[in-house]
């Protein structure tokens, strides 16, 4: 498994105040737990940005009318949730846009570590997970999608995502189907 890395995107504090999941946190708590028991990376990406600054022009429907002072580090909402949070020596990498490849040096650390397989979870599945599955496909990663470790607040959507879109770039398995190959 050492060229295998879990990326747990987007685990903010402000994003999982909208998660309508209880069990969430605890599914990638145990996805993040059973990583690190077999020695596979647990890389964190994040959303972040300056204080002060725009996040993106007013044409971004996503970023483009955000407050000035949201997700930065600063901004006790940027934090990474405590069921995920990062031991010292993962790395957290802050991406500015959607994917998690986005104004990030992940594909620099992906590199320099020797990675070429990327497990995926995070919040929300249209989003950082969907985004980051495409680029990183494009990329000639072999993917693996996490599919109770990914939440959407559209049920449906995660749906159709996990069981009709993913499958045709990646691997998609539950956090405990995942587990039992890493024993």
């Amino acid at each position: 498994m050492s060229d295998t890395a879990l990326l747990v995107m987007d685990v903010q504090q402000g994003i999982m105040n909208r998660v309508t999941d209880p069990d969430y946190a605890t599914r990638a708590a145990r996805a993040v737990a059973a990583a690190r028991d077999a020695g596979v990376p647990v890389l964190h990406v994040v959303i972040g940005f300056r204080a002060g600054q725009r996040k993106a022009h007013d044409r971004n429907k996503a970023f483009g009318a955000l407050p000035p002072d949201v997700f930065t580090d600063d901004d006790p909402n940027s934090a990474i949730h405590d069921a995920v949070a990062p031991r010292p020596d993962e790395p957290v990498i802050t991406k500015k846009r959607v994917s998690a490849f986005a104004g990030s040096d992940l594909e620099l650390v992906l590199r320099t570590h020797g990675i070429e397989h990327l497990v995926l979870t995070g919040v929300a599945t249209s989003g950082v997970v969907l985004s980051t599955l495409r680029q990183a496909a494009d990329l000639d990663y072999r993917l693996t999608v996490l599919s109770d470790a990914c939440h959407d607040p559209d049920p449906e959507v995660h749906r159709l995502l996990t069981e009709k879109v993913f499958p045709r770039q990646a691997d998609v398995v539950t956090t405990d189907e995942w587990a039992k190959t890493l024993a």
